[in-house]
């Protein structure tokens, strides 16, 4: 979840949000981190929107913070659209990370999952903002694969975790290091739909305000 604003003087369309991390695994170094990865991958392919006939340069800010402090409350009563929040730890009872919703602002990060270059912390924002995962898994032939394909996706070989493997067997899947952020991804945000406010200011995504225990 986010907020879009328009900076018409410019022709830069910013999407901005903050994402408070806590739970036993997360850091204020961790923090920061996963914030400037997602920031980081959303920012590569210099993409731009076309709204109201101006063609604007779409410009992600993303701030990570540590919150050690924070409380059930602190997510049920927050009602400003930049605020995310994560719960970070070493297990998950389900043995990957995920959001609570597509469009949402809450989740929960395996710990193994955001090491490694693996896009996965990139990929669950995408999540936030309303994305889904394609329908389409066997995309031999398409190319670099969108920051949306998951895990268990068919491409080509040099996209899998090992080129020698057969498609769809062992190793021979997506490695999700190779997921980037491509226009298409950024055209599925379908950003020149949303009503901008008086302040040029639009919100992306929706409140789930779930709070997460530590799984055990």
């Amino acid at each position: 979840m986010g907020v879009a604003e328009l900076d018409k003087e410019n022709r830069h369309l910013h999407l901005m949000a903050q994402i408070f991390f806590y739970g036993d695994a997360s850091g204020e170094t961790l923090s920061r981190e996963i914030a400037n990865d997602i920031q980081l991958h959303w920012n590569e392919p210099q993409a731009s929107v076309l709204i109201n006939g101006v063609r604007y340069k779409v410009v992600f800010t993303i701030h990570g913070m540590h919150a050690p402090f924070l409380k059930p409350t602190d997510i049920y009563e927050n009602d400003l659209p930049y605020n995310n929040y994560f719960r970070v730890e070493e297990y998950s009872n389900i043995d990957i990370s995920f959001v609570d919703d597509i469009g949402s602002n809450t989740g929960y990060f395996k710990l193994a999952n955001l090491l490694n270059n693996s896009t996965t912390a990139a990929h669950e924002f995408g999540h936030t903002l309303g994305l889904i995962h394609p329908h389409q898994l066997d995309i031999r032939g398409a190319g670099t694969p969108g920051i949306m394909y998951p895990r268990g996706t068919i491409v080509d070989t040099h996209f899998q975790y090992d080129p020698a493997a057969a498609p769809a067997t062992k190793g021979g899947t997506l490695n999700p290091i190779y997921r980037k952020v491509l226009q298409q991804d950024i055209d599925n945000l379908r950003l020149d739909k949303l009503i901008f406010n008086k302040n040029n200011q639009a919100v992306v995504g929706e409140f789930s305000s779930v709070w997460h225990d530590k799984h055990l």
